[in-house]
């Protein structure tokens, strides 16, 4: 008797960005056919970079499941995937009241409920299981309602081969059989991927500068004060403990300033990087600073710190890049290698659990 034949896993990516999770995914073997945004800046990231996988500027929540089950194609296993809107849940968010965009990750869970995919995979900010509690609880009864076993965990995206520390929320779902969240296989802190070995071979560049051979590989120009600081800043790793206190900000002189002890300091070599949130090309907003170039970190570095492949494009050749808007799909992506590791999982379970063949009703 032959082998019997391996089902195809195939992907719809809501709320897609740049492609971080697509790319994971497609990485791992899942046929990723669309991905879904309503913003107009990712377009070229997800389509310049993940071939075969086109992108539909939608308002998900507009649409009814009729027309995203209809991006699917006729057997196999489908997978719906996606990391809804994090804000209103973020530390960086001081509202607790509930905001518009928690709906996207309810009107996911009705999709599911709608759609009934094989497999699912959500990913969000570790606040969503406390702050944005009410709302988890409402997904995961909506899994539960659809027939689904699932399996959610907070991990941190180092063990998992990303050069940060980022700790997300994961959940994996099936309606094939039992899932678990895969641990990384990194969970040693000597195990992890360093700045060093993410960014160190980068060529310099200065304050303001772009490279001639990356447009990506560019630093937000500093002013003078800015300048100053972080060049008061001691390399790999310091924050502003030597500054002379003329290069102090106000709130840093009171007694609540030591809140706050990574703003305007400098990564270290031999560290994962901190969380690149969607300002990680802002001096000010973190500790962004080169770990020895008086600047903040490249977009290009940010992007290599979250995971991308090197030769990832964010925007298109032809128009000026604009930086705030590919800080922000960096930011708001999904690690790649994180993705893999979950896409692989979903791979195999797909593989042990073969589902019956499908009603066309």
């Amino acid at each position: 008797m032959g082998k019997a034949s391996t089902p195809t896993v195939s992907a719809v990516d809501l709320f897609c960005g740049a492609g971080g999770l697509t790319r994971g995914l497609i990485a791992a073997g899942v046929k990723v056919v669309a991905g879904i945004d309503i913003d107009p800046d990712a377009e070229h990231a997800y389509t310049a970079n993940n071939g075969g996988a086109k992108y539909l500027q939608w308002d998900v929540s507009r649409k009814q499941a009729k027309t995203v089950a209809a991006l699917f194609p006729k057997g196999g296993v489908r997978l719906l995937a996606g990391c809804a809107p994090c804000q209103p849940f973020s530390n960086l968010t001081n509202g607790i009241k509930r905001h518009e965009a928690w709906d996207l990750l309810t009107y996911f869970g009705k999709l599911v409920e709608r759609i009934r995919p094989e497999l699912v995979t959500m990913e969000n900010v570790p606040e969503l299981a406390r702050r944005g509690r009410e709302v988890f609880d409402e997904f995961k009864a909506s899994l539960e309602r659809a027939g689904y076993k699932y399996d959610w965990r907070i991990v941190n995206c180092a063990d998992y081969g990303v050069p940060q520390q980022r700790r997300r929320l994961v959940l994996l779902a099936s309606r094939l059989g039992p899932i678990k969240v895969p641990r990384g296989r990194l969970r040693k802190a000597s195990q992890w991927v360093t700045v060093s070995k993410a960014i160190g071979d980068l060529p310099p560049v200065r304050s303001g500068e772009v490279h001639p051979k990356d447009r990506l590989h560019l630093s937000a120009k500093l002013s003078d004060l800015n300048l100053r600081r972080i060049r008061a800043t001691a390399h790999d790793g310091g924050g502003r403990e030597g500054w002379p206190e003329e290069l102090l900000l106000e709130c840093h002189k009171r007694e609540t300033g030591g809140r706050y002890t990574s703003i305007y300091g400098r990564m270290a070599w031999d560290s994962p990087a901190p969380t690149m949130t969607t300002l990680c090309h802002n001096l000010g907003s973190g500790r962004f600073g080169h770990p020895e170039q008086d600047r903040a970190i490249s977009l290009r570095e940010a992007s290599l710190l979250q995971g991308f492949p090197r030769d990832y494009s964010f925007w298109p050749e032809k128009s000026k890049t604009n930086r705030s808007a590919v800080a922000r799909l960096i930011g708001n992506a999904v690690p790649p290698p994180l993705a893999e590791a979950l896409g692989g999982t979903l791979v195999r379970h797909a593989r042990k659990h073969k589902p019956k063949a499908r009603s066309s009703k």
